[in-house]
């Protein structure tokens, strides 16, 4: 096993990179403050003692620094910065005692690092955060034109929200004053903007997700009650590397386990710990509500089962009788709904895992 010589710690931000390297023998430390300039970060890091390993923050600069050093042969890692270990008692927090601290861990052996995604998973996983972030702006632009209207005592009867009923309603409103008229004008306009803008993402998503790298895995995937193409493509380009975790793991890097607080004989669960990534649980969550009803498979299920292999259909069958036959047992104990539901939500992960690791 080759044992780094040097341990580089950076501390990366948008205008100012601060580099700590340690000695591994001498325990002597090398600290300059460099511009995120990758060339010039690289050329500092090879004026140290060689062999050399360098280690940062995963954080809003992104990945490229660690792809640039990679590919010009410098071992470098992406710290998981909620998985570093830092002593309670430290208060004093700067760039330079950030980049010793990680040139410490990783001397020691102590980083977990995140995986860096390919530039193609990474521009996949753009897509989908672009259309769950219009999901919110239009559950914004939506509640302003409600709300706009129960302030002045308009509210709708004809049935359900945000159909084709519901909009021939609103376009029906009309104000006398021209300063609410004109503010209910520009609200409608803006929730039909990003009704359009989602529409476009959505059809994006679609075409990518029939003929991508992440096909294979989107069919398999759609086996499963609840998740559609939508759902399942983002599953794929979240997680990426499915063999890196198992079915008991997949719970817990998604947060749906218990927290635990055990000493000595005495062991206490709370809430599920929502660590990881908060996109994918928000998707199984709602996806697990799906097989609470009974299970008759429809005719969407059956055309996604058509582009899967039979090896795959016979699995998501399985995987769809189970986690309806779990609700179900729930049920009769008087279990509450919701606590249900995160439970068949963390089963769903891991039939999700088996079926993208199924081999064709």
């Amino acid at each position: 096993m080759t044992i780094q010589c040097t341990s580089i710690g950076l501390d990366v931000h948008a205008r100012s990179v601060v580099g700590c390297g340690l000695d591994g023998q001498s325990g002597e430390l090398f600290e300059r403050r460099l511009t995120p300039d990758e060339r010039e970060i690289e050329d500092w890091i090879r004026s140290l003692p060689p062999p050399v390993a360098v280690v940062y923050e995963a954080g809003p600069t992104g990945f490229g620094l660690a792809r640039h050093l990679t590919a010009d042969g410098i071992d470098c890692v992406v710290a998981a910065p909620s998985k570093l270990q830092r002593p309670s008692g430290d208060r004093v927090k700067t760039d330079a005692r950030d980049a010793r601290h990680l040139a410490r861990l990783l001397h020691l052996g102590e980083i977990i690092p995140v995986t860096v995604p390919s530039l193609s998973q990474e521009a996949a996983r753009d897509l989908v955060r672009a259309r769950e972030d219009c999901r919110g702006d239009l559950m914004s632009a939506r509640h302003r034109v409600s709300k706009l209207l129960l302030r002045q005592g308009i509210v709708y009867y004809g049935g359900g929200a945000w159909t084709q009923k519901h909009d021939l309603w609103l376009r029906s409103q009309h104000f006398d004053l021209p300063a609410r008229q004109f503010a209910y004008d520009t609200a409608y306009d803006t929730m039909l903007a990003t009704v359009d803008r989602r529409e476009r993402l959505d059809k994006a998503i679609t075409v990518m997700a029939a003929d991508s790298e992440f096909t294979a895995v989107v069919d398999r995937l759609g086996c499963l009650r609840g998740i559609g193409a939508l759902t399942a493509f983002a599953l794929a380009v979240e997680i990426g590397d499915w063999e890196r975790l198992t079915g008991r793991s997949v719970g817990a890097y998604l947060g749906l386990v218990p927290t635990e607080h055990s000493s000595g004989q005495s062991r206490s669960q709370g809430p599920i710990t929502k660590t990881g990534n908060g996109h994918v649980r928000r998707l199984l969550v709602e996806a697990a509500w799906q097989h609470r009803r009974p299970y008759r498979p429809g005719l969407a299920l059956r055309r996604r089962w058509d582009k899967a292999t039979a090896a795959a259909r016979a699995r998501g069958q399985q995987g769809n009788r189970r986690l309806h036959a779990r609700w179900e047992r729930f049920d009769e104990r008087g279990k509450r709904p919701v606590l249900v539901n995160t439970a068949i939500a963390r089963e769903l992960a891991g039939w999700c895992w088996s079926l993208a690791v199924l081999e064709e």
